[in-house]
């Protein structure tokens, strides 16, 4: 028998939307409280990534796990409408790897639950009404540090995606806060271990990582003004009678554009073999994925804005003068619209990545949170997939206020 489609109005579908995301509170709080309870680090989210997509999977979704050759990562995909012309393509990012030391002190567990709620309930919603699109629920395995969305990307996983959406818990409410670029970077100097009473019969590697440290501070007199590095002495000797035959550095180096990132990083590699020739000690240095600024898109945040206000959670705009920090998300804004704002768990008095803002994270306001993000991400997702005037709007705000930045080849 050949069925039929039930047309919905749009604020019907809104309220659909609000009411399924209602009848998985169970399922969604519990799919978060697991996350919490058993964190998993970045590529490792092996349990995290199941309950993701096993729940997708239950309601409809096609899962493709692994993705993009890694092994935590998944797409969950569902078409609606009509197959030929299939429409925007809308992506809902999870994310869900833990803190070392700290577990869920990032609230991972919030992001990954909203996202696969906002999916599920998208879906859901639009099935019957024969609006034509993509519903799609990425997994961004390792967002802390292993830069997980930078493989995604150069893989290709956002060449079909048409706009991205997620959301992230914090100590204020706010959309359109941007970030900066970043990159990491571990020195190794090798040299040869001597007794301190003939120093000059050995290499001392230590010398070569303080010189490194010296010519940083010199350079950043030329930096840009958001130009930052920070690092630390991992390895630096055994004792203090024996000239160190190994040192090793950590650096973090920020900037605010990802062309301003990459003229630092090599600045700092040249002052690094500057540094070995110097004692003659031998050099490694090892890079991180490079995190790109993020391109908050003002159209869909304002969306997203109005959605979570619809909801009676207020929504405000970032104190433009804070200090931000960096995510690879900013690698998918230059690439696809994209959205990454926030929602309060805990005062502002709390800061992240620390054992208050761990438990803030599996607190009541973090359940409400869950639910929350779900339908207001859901509802934007619903915007753009049935208003073309909201897409053509996003497209250009990307158009005007990215591609003019993008690295040139």
């Amino acid at each position: 028998m050949r069925r039929t489609t039930q047309k919905l109005d749009g604020k019907a579908i809104r309220e659909t939307i609000k009411r399924v995301v209602d009848e998985m509170k169970d399922d969604l709080l519990t799919l978060s409280h697991n996350i919490h309870d058993n964190p998993e680090l970045g590529f490792k989210e092996y349990k995290a990534a199941e309950w993701q997509t096993a729940l997708l999977t239950r309601h409809g979704f096609a899962v493709e796990k692994p993705y993009c050759s890694l092994d935590t990562a998944y797409r969950a995909s569902a078409w609606l409408g009509d197959p030929k012309t299939k429409g925007p393509r809308i992506a809902f990012l999870a994310e869900y790897d833990a803190l070392a030391g700290y577990g869920h002190a990032c609230g991972h567990n919030i992001i990954a639950s909203a996202a696969v709620g906002a999916g599920i309930a998208l879906k859901t919603a639009l099935s019957e009404t024969g609006v034509s699109c993509g519903v799609f629920v990425i997994g961004t395995p390792g967002e802390e540090g292993q830069g997980g969305k930078v493989y995604m990307v150069d893989d290709g996983a956002f060449e079909d995606v048409d706009f991205a959406l997620m959301m992230h818990p914090s100590t204020s409410s706010v959309i359109g806060r941007a970030a900066l670029a970043a990159q990491s970077l571990t020195v190794r100097y090798r040299g040869r271990a001597v007794h301190s009473a003939s120093p000059e019969k050995g290499i001392n590697a230590l010398t070569s990582l303080i010189s490194l440290f010296n010519s940083i501070d010199t350079l950043r007199q030329v930096w840009p003004d958001t130009g930052r590095c920070n690092g630390i002495i991992t390895e630096g000797g055994k004792a203090s009678n024996i000239v160190p035959d190994f040192a090793e550095g950590k650096f973090t180096i920020r900037a605010g554009r990802k062309r301003e990132l990459v003229a630092m990083v090599k600045e700092i590699e040249l002052a690094a073999q500057l540094s070995a020739q110097l004692t003659g000690a031998n050099l490694t240095i090892e890079t991180s994925p490079l995190f790109a600024e993020r391109y908050p898109n003002k159209v869909m945040g304002e969306r997203f804005k109005a959605n979570m206000e619809e909801l009676g959670e207020p929504v405000g705009y970032p104190d433009p003068k804070a200090r931000v920090g960096s995510s690879d998300v900013g690698n998918v804004s230059m690439v696809v619209p994209t959205i990454h704002d926030y929602l309060a768990i805990a005062p502002e008095t709390v800061l992240g990545h620390t054992d208050e803002f761990r438990e803030a994270s599996r607190s009541p306001r973090a359940d409400d949170v869950v639910l929350l993000a779900a339908k207001g991400l859901a509802l934007t997702g619903f915007d753009l997939a049935t208003d073309e005037s909201v897409r053509v709007a996003a497209r250009k705000d990307f158009e005007e206020n990215v591609v003019p930045n993008l690295p040139r080849t």
